[in-house]
């Protein structure tokens, strides 16, 4: 037995409340190394007395099952419930030669019932406080979310086209300062297409006053932008997505403002004299020309996101920032009914604002979605006291490793992808926002060498995973591009209707008929004669067999729901097949 490799952590990813009265418990132990797993659990309080008149601990047994194989990890889990809200517990771990030990909070002790007796080594939930179990928006789990670019998605009014605006050719190959004219008109024309689609989420990039077209730059958080329409357009937006029971959730660049915002201008006026200053992270008055280290001109006066200086970075700490930025997150959810905050470089932005944000978003709004752009492990911003989720680009890119880059066996990408579950809480993953592309990557398409496919084989594999799925405007329409700003092409509507449309309403259908399995069921990873197996089961059984190789593979299924390259029996390369008991 790896002694090394048993690990828990109570109060955690590890040991949570799913609902008020069950506790999901998660052991972790080497791969392939123990062959049974036990809780011992009751009330701490909780005795009875034995013969000689003494008193003794009266456990429950309770035995783990496999949640899932990570790389090298086995996953082990179990809910238990017990009648007064407390509980202590200790695990029995066996290996396959029949050794056991005891893991609890004071270490690894022999199995003996002595040891088990030894009450300091249980680990401890005093009490369930519902104040404390992770909450995440049940709306969410049901939402297929749609990515609209602004900019890019529809002209419906050229009377607010900025000066220099570009005929609509979704051929370009836009310029990073290209202009084409989309606005909130064209996403009200289009409203009626989304619903056609079957997404009941649209996630907008920025739509706030800024000094760009990506928008990511603000200059008045409290304005829409004039190029995309006013606040009367938008209320129209937002009243005409929920008649159609489309959530809505703006895109929230709290963690810097454009250099050509009022605050940022009175610094460069002021100086150290301006009300602003201390708005920013500034080591070095004038503030400008600003120098750029990676130009070889020195250590930068102040602090901005990445290096540009055209994006100065705000100060949190500030009582005064905090409470502009708080009134602006409140101000689009008491005024408009906004449904979610996406939040741009959400890492960069220190947890105690975040704290005081989710406890101003939900006490207007309690299913209010929180996301967060992260895109490495986050544990830390998802104990329910910040985030709902994050942009789950770490489980998102593993599966565009494996199908599109060929650069995962399957063995390490289905151990990668438990690995990553386990990272979370259940209620956590079920409201993770899944996307292959967005407007800060290559389009999934170009990523798959223009294989349609091959696209749509890793779709169809993303949409059976934990977690809301999120398309990329133009995707459903078989738009190609680089990275920005070619991954930023004006929308091609003359593709609706079309057989990539045709196959992505399929499967948004598929996803929003199966909604609770496939966001809040068990998942079960499988290789079978070269296939890969995925088994989803909650309400129902949902099966999905995916065809990684170059080689034609035997299949044979008396029936199925959905499929792509699979004829007479024969899952063909890029294939699938979905089949729901």
């Amino acid at each position: 037995m790896e002694l090394a490799a048993i690990t828990h952590r109570p109060e955690s990813e590890d040991a949570f409340l799913y609902t008020p009265d069950h506790l999901r418990l998660r052991l972790h132990t080497k791969r392939d190394d123990i062959a049974k797993v036990t809780v011992l659990y009751a009330d701490p309080y909780w005795s009875e007395p034995t013969a000689d008149g003494a008193y003794r601990f009266a456990y429950q047994e309770q035995a783990l099952t496999i949640l899932g194989e990570g790389q090298v990890h086995t996953h082990w889990g179990a809910e238990v419930t017990v009648p007064y809200r407390r509980i202590q517990y200790l695990f029995s771990v066996t290996d396959h030669n029949g050794d056991t030990y005891l893991y609890g909070d004071r270490g690894l002790r022999p199995d003996t019932e002595e040891e088990r007796q030894s009450l300091g080594n249980y680990f401890k939930l005093p009490y369930f406080h519902e104040i404390d179990r992770v909450k995440t928006p049940d709306w969410v789990k049901d939402t297929v979310w749609y990515q609209i670019f602004p900019e890019r998605f529809a002209n419906g009014d050229t009377s607010n086209d900025p000066v220099g605006t570009l005929p609509w050719n979704p051929s370009d190959h836009p310029s990073r300062d290209a202009y084409y004219g989309g606005d909130l008109q064209g996403v009200l024309d289009h409203m009626d297409d989304l619903v056609e689609l079957g997404v009941n989420g649209i996630y907008f990039n920025p739509l706030f006053k800024a000094q760009s077209n990506h928008k990511y730059d603000t200059l008045d958080y409290f304005e829409i932008d004039p190029d995309f329409g006013d606040k009367a357009l938008f209320a129209q937006v937002i009243e005409e997505a929920h008649k159609r029971g489309i959530k809505v959730m703006l895109d929230a660049v709290f963690n810097h403002l454009g250099n050509n915002s009022l605050q940022w201008q009175d610094v460069i006026k002021h100086g150290q004299d301006s009300r602003f200053a201390d708005w920013f992270h500034i080591q070095e008055f004038p503030v400008t020309p600003y120098r750029n280290p990676i130009n070889g001109e020195g250590d930068p006066q102040f602090d901005t996101f990445a290096f540009g200086e055209g994006m100065p970075k705000l100060n949190t700490a500030n009582p005064e920032v905090k409470a502009f930025l708080l009134e602006i997150a409140t101000y689009w959810i008491k005024q408009f009914d906004i449904d979610a905050w996406r939040l741009d470089v959400a890492n960069e932005i220190d947890h105690r604002f975040w704290k005081e944000f989710a406890d101003a978003c939900l006490a207007i709004k309690p299913d209010f979605y929180i996301l967060g752009e992260i895109w490495h492990s986050s544990q830390t911003w998802l104990n329910g006291d910040e985030f709902s989720g994050v942009m789950n680009y770490a489980y998102t890119q593993l599966i565009e490793d494996y199908y599109l880059k060929h650069a995962l066996s399957t063995r390490d990408f289905t151990g990668l992808l438990t690995d990553q579950l386990m990272k979370y809480r259940d209620q956590t993953n079920q409201v993770m926002l899944n996307m292959l592309d967005s407007h800060d990557t290559p389009r999934l398409l170009t990523l798959a060498h223009d294989n349609k496919a091959l696209m749509f084989q890793t779709i169809a594999f993303t949409f059976l995973q934990p977690g809301s799925p999120c398309i990329y405007y133009g995707t459903e329409m078989g738009m190609d591009g680089e990275n920005d700003p070619d991954d930023r092409k004006p929308m091609d509507w003359s593709q609706k209707g079309a057989a990539a449309w045709q196959q992505t309403q399929k499967l948004v259908q598929f996803r929003t008929d199966h909604a609770h399995t496939l966001s809040r069921g068990e998942i079960q990873f499988e290789t079978v004669d070269g296939l890969l197996k995925v088994t989803r089961t909650g309400e129902e059984t949902i099966v999905g067999y995916f065809n990684p190789t170059a080689e034609m593979i035997s299949l044979d299924l008396p029936a199925f729901d959905q499929s792509q390259n699979y004829v007479s029996h024969i899952l063909q390369p890029n294939g699938y097949v979905m089949v729901v008991a």
